[in-house]
């Protein structure tokens, strides 16, 4: 297999390097001047890890441990990033609230308050007065609102019954159109936003379906809001569709695979659990794919894929919005979530099963990576979410 780079593969060189550099960088810069702090949230330990991250090595070192609770893991960020929102998946369902000190990026926590069921994921939209979030196991959908002090407040303003398994809710940069991926019934559902009353009504049409079996999972969009790119958890594929910004709505315009070339795996099921790839004898036999994110500058796609334990990367067609394969790069065990900096230098991935998390390098003129360094972070790591303060 030619296609698919190893992370790994040479492990006492990569370590030994990984020892050696971070002493030569000390000497020229030891504070992060930049403030750019890495938030990981670990599910098992019942706490959010915070590094800073030097945005010019890549290199990252512990700040804190910020005390959650049992099952943390979808975060968001408040849009003047001044606020860490936590969802906790263990009874009682809640969010909690931190308060991100730009100095230090240590955490204060200022609120905890119940959710109406057991969140998968959570988003603040783009005035941060509302939490949008979705139920996997509960099937349903809520907006809850926020206060002038940054505080989610436990009484939602709607909440939605709807179809099997939605796993991912966004809204636009326009702040007008809420998407809502459903992975049960092969669907992106498509609202309109009020953002004065946080009320989501079904845009015409109310739903986008993808192919059967596919298993819609996580999306996002690119930096001009005119393309969104989705990650299909069951089936391993990539769909990119253009939006229409007068009315919402989503056109497809390709289907490309995350898949390593040559590996061949059969389609993953809708789980009642935890939706991981299904297992025999220890080794995974479905797909699983996962997290997807592209770079802030537009350019490149990543996305992880928890049964290869490996990140795919696509480039950016600018005009069209259509993607093109880079290569598959390994990376963490279980790559569940991933994210990039807002320098568009790194991609991070935690991975759920090595309770690490991997630095890799963005080459800029072909958008391969590069693996740099791991570090701990804790049981379980799951989401990240990544802050800059200038």
């Amino acid at each position: 297999m030619t296609e698919k780079k190893t992370l790994f593969a040479f492990r006492i060189p990569i370590f030994v390097a990984a020892l050696i550099v971070p002493i030569l960088f000390m000497e020229i810069d030891q504070s992060y001047s930049d403030g750019t702090f890495v938030y990981v949230s670990n599910g098992e330990d019942g706490d959010i890890a915070v590094m800073k991250l030097d945005p010019k090595t890549g290199d990252m070192k512990m700040v804190e441990k910020a005390p959650a609770g049992p099952n943390v893991k979808h975060m968001a960020l408040s849009p003047d990033h001044r606020f860490l929102y936590a969802s906790i998946r263990s009874e009682p369902f809640s969010v909690i609230t931190y308060l991100i000190n730009s100095e230090t990026g240590n955490l204060t926590q200022l609120s905890k308050e119940s959710l109406p069921h057991n969140m998968a994921y959570i988003s603040v939209d783009q005035t941060g007065r509302f939490l949008l979030s979705v139920s996997y196991a509960d099937a349903k959908i809520a907006v809850n609102p926020i206060d002038p002090k940054g505080f989610v407040q436990s009484e939602p303003v709607q909440v939605i019954s709807t179809g099997p398994n939605p796993h991912s809710i966004l809204v636009d940069q326009s702040n007008r159109f809420v998407y809502v991926p459903h992975l049960g019934n092969d669907q992106i559902k498509q609202f309109l936003f009020n953002e004065s009353t946080g009320v989501l009504t079904p845009n015409d049409p109310a739903v986008v379906y993808t192919k059967d079996g596919s298993g819609p999972r996580h999306f996002d969009f690119s930096p001009n809001n005119r393309f969104v790119y989705v990650s299909n958890e069951m089936d391993g594929m990539v769909y990119s569709y253009k939006i229409d910004n007068r009315t919402g709505n989503l056109t497809e315009i390709q289907r490309i695979s995350a898949i390593p070339l040559n590996i061949s795996f059969k389609p993953s099921t809708p789980s009642a659990g935890n939706g991981a790839p299904e297992m025999e004898d220890g080794e995974v036999t479905t797909i699983g794919v996962a997290d997807i994110h592209i770079t802030p500058d537009g350019r490149w796609v990543y996305v992880s894929e928890r049964a290869t334990s490996t990140i795919a990367a696509f480039a950016v067609e600018p005009h069209a919005g259509n993607l093109t394969h880079i290569g598959s790069y390994d990376t963490e065990k279980t790559p569940r979530g991933i994210n990039i900096d807002p320098s568009s230098n790194f991609v991070i991935a935690a991975g759920q099963e090595s309770g690490h998390v991997s630095v890799h390098a963005i080459n800029q003129e072909t958008g391969e990576l590069e693996p740099l360094n791991r570090y701990e972070s804790g049981k379980d790591s799951n989401w990240i979410e990544i802050v800059e303060f200038n």
